[in-house]
């Protein structure tokens, strides 16, 4: 029966710590979020300029709503192609260096509206083994030859391009390019070299780089990406999520695309306010900045005190192993006024649990200082 095996998985959920139960949250307010009575530095929110929770921001998305209402009312194929969110898709498309945009509900829908699209059974698609869940699904949809290659691994992507060169179906290679749980950041010069000597279809997921990295925010994968995948959600502090590519790949994203197509569109508001967001990303050198030197001072005193970290910018993956360790962990640092996230298996492999902490711009130096001190309170349970 149905329930009998739903209740039998969720049982070994529990039984191996890896069942998940969302905490129930007050209140976020800057770099803090209530839950219950207890006021805690969030170390486990994607909101990496502080943006989202920014009272310029709120306010103006605010005003765009009053003005434009709350839904969308229709998909963008029969009523709801609204010129504003066709103003800003062109906007974001001029400022992150692409010839078209199109937005999307969520980076998941995104992804698979994407790759279910482009790719059909006769394709081949080459992806770091370490690519996001929802790329993973898109890919299963299309149908295509699947070829795994280890993790910004560059010559190992080569030897598998090698062993496929004779084969004339479409080839792409799918990266992120600031992995979300490992924390490294992609090998844009190399993947650059294959891109040119192998002539591949380059799509790289930029959702945790754009508005973070690169000058004024634009990502880091622009010399190599054909088509690039954003989100609103992260550093960019809002909602909703977007495609940039050539135009011809909107156009048949428009015609093809499942997830677009039938679909309610996003708020004329969003559309609003997304173009009022693009100002604020432009003017955010300092938020970069904070968040930069933030990240770098948290990874040289976590490796200071013989933690092993991993992370080349403001995702940062403490190793634990165990997933009993990393929620005992988690738990610890939650009663020392921290909130920071074990990753457990499925989003890492079963026994490689990790500590994953987000840095954001607002946090300070006593932050800091206080979340390594409260780690080395219970490393007995790392060490």
């Amino acid at each position: 029966m149905l329930k009998d095996r739903i209740k039998d998985r969720l049982k070994f959920q529990k039984q191996n710590n890896l069942y998940r139960r969302p905490l129930k949250i007050n209140k976020r307010q800057n770099r803090y979020v209530y839950i219950d009575d207890k006021k805690l530095i969030n170390f486990a929110s994607n909101d990496y300029l502080g943006i989202g929770s920014s009272d310029r921001f709120c306010q103006k998305v605010a005003q765009n709503f009053q003005k434009f209402g709350t839904s969308g009312a229709s998909s963008r194929l029969v009523s709801g192609n609204y010129n504003t969110i066709t103003r800003a898709e062109n906007a974001f498309a001029t400022y992150f260096g692409y010839p078209a945009c199109l937005f999307f509900s969520s980076g998941y829908q995104a992804n698979i509206g994407l790759l279910s699209a482009l790719f059909g059974k006769d394709d081949t698609i080459f992806f770091d083994k370490h690519v996001h869940a929802s790329v993973i699904k898109g890919m299963l949809m299309s149908q295509s030859k699947l070829v795994g290659y280890r993790h910004n691994t560059m010559s190992h992507l080569e030897k598998r391009l090698k062993k496929y060169k004779n084969h004339k179906q479409i080839t792409a290679v799918i990266t992120e390019s600031l992995f979300s749980m490992d924390g490294d950041l992609a090998r844009i010069d190399s993947l650059c070299q294959l891109h040119k000597k192998h002539d591949f279809f380059c799509i790289v997921d930029e959702a945790h780089a754009f508005g973070a990295l690169g000058q004024k925010g634009r990502g880091i994968a622009r010399r190599a990406a054909d088509v690039a995948v954003g989100t609103f959600g992260k550093a960019l502090g809002f909602f909703g999520a977007f495609i940039l590519g050539p135009e011809w790949i909107r156009d048949y994203l428009v015609n093809f695309s499942s997830p677009f197509i039938f679909t309610t569109t996003l708020p004329e508001a969003h559309g609003a306010s997304a173009l009022d967001l693009l100002g604020i990303i432009d003017n955010s050198d300092h938020r970069r900045q904070n968040l930069a030197e933030g990240s770098q001072l948290m990874k040289q005193m976590l490796t200071k005190e013989g933690f092993n970290v991993r992370g080349d910018a403001h995702i940062l993956a403490l190793e634990i192993g165990d997933e009993t360790k990393s929620i005992n962990i988690s738990q610890h640092l939650y009663e020392n006024g921290f909130l920071a996230f074990p990753a457990r298996y499925p989003t890492v492999p079963m026994g490689k649990s990790i500590i994953r902490i987000s840095m954001n711009a607002q946090h300070t130096y006593e932050d800091i200082y206080a979340f390594v001190e409260a780690l080395k309170l219970g490393e007995s349970w790392i060490h």
